[in-house]
């Protein structure tokens, strides 16, 4: 048994309808049209039967509504199909390749799941006593070691809680060691072009101004025009490598040499750590600070907002001012946890505490389950495999879609495709649009903005090659068509759960609220 080498391939919509007959309920076999939950439910019902309170003692007391709720009533069944049937309409990574770029949606063993559920990592509380949580805590210091070794760097705080987060500590330990030395006057931080969107937002965020550096023909960022811009009254530099354009910057050493001459501090986005772990280890790039995505290289659930968890390793020079709390090994094995109120004398440089407790006990339970699971030999092969599976889509698709650094060489975890060479009238979003009719969801259109019509795919290590051969046909069938001029392209996807929206109108005019036609009546 093979899979098909094409891929699945719908019908063209006019062929869809001669063929198909039109149903009463809208459904499509199993393709079912969900309506709204208030037109599943009436807003006059209830679902649940409730006794008479006894006369003259209302349940609610003064509390009681004088109106109607407005919210459908439904039954048990109801209610449960109804969500069921939505969660059918969502792509996830158990029902096939996720490529975006940048954000590394990959699949994750079950394994670490498992480990995350046990009762006494899935049921600690943040205020039980130190003594009822050594297991937890020595979870957190053995990740903290694995996390200090894989990147050669000196500490590590624990506790932010996403890859953002862990950028604001990072700054804030560089601004705190800058005034320990009484050059607060440092107001400037440089972010290349091709580092992620949230670094300079981070800088901002922390008060320092933030200035561009340009890249070069290849992608990468423009060494010389970076240490030409460096001064007195430079901060530190922002840089994400792998860059955003899938590109390992060459130059880090040398840049890393130039800022520390100067008297700043270089922070590093580690959100691409996959693609060098076990290969690489930034601290020996001169990196000072750089934050951890466990929920892209360490297998934690990733999207939908979190929970995320974005530790932040740091160099000798910084972790005297790291944040508050951390866990402490004592001399006898047991464990604490260093706060405002016990650090004492020992760490009077940090610039305190970043959240109410100290980071998310399910993602390091994860994280270390699959370290230890992987080893070092399979902590360096996740680096090789996703390099490879990038690099295999990258060259797939040489002659149908251009690749603006292809001869810059080989690119690291994700591909950069642009909209170069679509006639007039096709874009980058109706490659997307199309690509749901494929059975894919899009990869991540018009990011990174130093490229135009810019497609970044990122496979991740965790695919099959008969899995990216799947997705490179069809991507290449999509973009064969809009090259093409197929005109219904335009009107992509032809066979998801909705058609293409007016996105301006969505935008502009978005359909929020629901109003029952006889409550909306009566208000007006």
């Amino acid at each position: 048994m093979s899979i098909n080498p094409a891929g699945w391939r719908p019908e063209r919509p006019e062929t869809a309808a001669n063929a198909a007959p039109a149903t009463v309920t809208g459904n499509r076999a199993l393709m079912l049209e969900e309506p709204l939950i208030f037109e599943v439910g009436s807003t006059l019902t209830t679902g649940v039967d409730l006794a008479e309170p006894p006369a003259g003692k209302p349940r609610l007391g003064t509390l009681e509504r004088t109106t109607t709720i407005g919210l459908p009533g439904l039954s048990e069944p109801e209610a449960m199909r109804h969500y069921t049937r939505l969660s059918r309409q969502n792509y996830a990574i158990d029902l096939g390749l996720f490529p975006l770029g940048s954000c590394t949606m990959k699949h994750n063993p079950r394994l670490n799941e498992k480990m995350a559920r046990l009762p006494g990592f899935a049921d600690v509380h943040p205020l039980q006593p130190v003594d009822t949580v050594q297991g937890a805590l020595g979870v957190i210091q053995e990740l903290a070691v694995w996390l200090i070794t894989l990147t050669g760097m000196h500490g590590v705080a624990m506790s932010p809680k996403a890859g953002a987060h862990g950028e604001l500590c990072g700054i804030l330990a560089i601004k705190a060691a800058l005034e320990a030395k009484g050059e607060g006057h440092r107001k400037v931080i440089l972010v290349p072009e091709s580092a992620h969107g949230t670094n300079p937002a981070t800088a901002a965020f922390a008060g320092y101004t933030v200035e561009n550096i340009p890249a070069t023909d290849e992608g990468r960022v423009d060494s010389a025009a970076l240490i030409a811009r460096l001064g007195p009254d430079v901060a530190a530099v922002m840089i994400t490598n792998p860059n955003t354009c899938g590109l390992f910057e060459r130059d880090m050493k040398t840049i890393s040499d130039a800022v520390h001459a100067v008297g700043g501090f270089v922070y590093c986005d580690g959100a691409n750590f996959n693609a060098i772990v076990g290969k690489v280890r930034p601290g020996d790039l001169g990196i000072d600070a750089m934050h951890i995505n466990l929920h892209k290289t360490f297998s934690t659930p990733h999207g939908g907002g979190g929970p995320g968890s974005g530790p932040v390793v740091l160099s000798e020079a910084l972790s005297p001012f790291g944040p508050l709390p951390f866990v402490a090994k004592h001399a006898d094995g047991h464990f604490a946890l260093v706060e405002e109120e016990t650090a004492g004398d020992d760490h009077p440089q940090s610039f305190g505490r970043m959240v109410a407790f100290h980071g998310q006990m399910g993602m390091f339970t994860r994280a270390l389950t699959y370290i230890l699971s992987h080893g070092a030999d399979g902590l360096k092969q996740v680096a090789e495999d996703a390099v490879l599976n990038a690099n295999y889509i990258l060259r797939s698709l040489e002659g149908t879609l251009s690749a603006p650094y292809a001869a810059s060489g080989p690119c690291m975890h994700e591909a950069l495709f642009s909209d170069d060479g679509f006639p007039e009238g096709f874009s980058t979003l109706d490659v997307a649009k199309g690509l749901i009719d494929e059975g894919f969801h899009p990869m991540t259109v018009y990011f990174p903005l130093v490229v135009h019509g810019a497609m970044l795919v990122e496979p991740t290590e965790t695919e099959s090659k008969a899995g990216i051969d799947q997705f490179v046909a069809a991507l290449r069938s999509v973009a064969e068509r809009a090259r093409a001029g197929d005109a219904t392209l335009k009107t992509a996807p032809h066979f998801a759960p909705r058609s293409r929206l007016d996105e301006t109108q969505a935008a502009r005019k978005p359909v929020l609220v629901w109003k029952d036609a006889p409550l909306a009546q009566a208000a007006e």
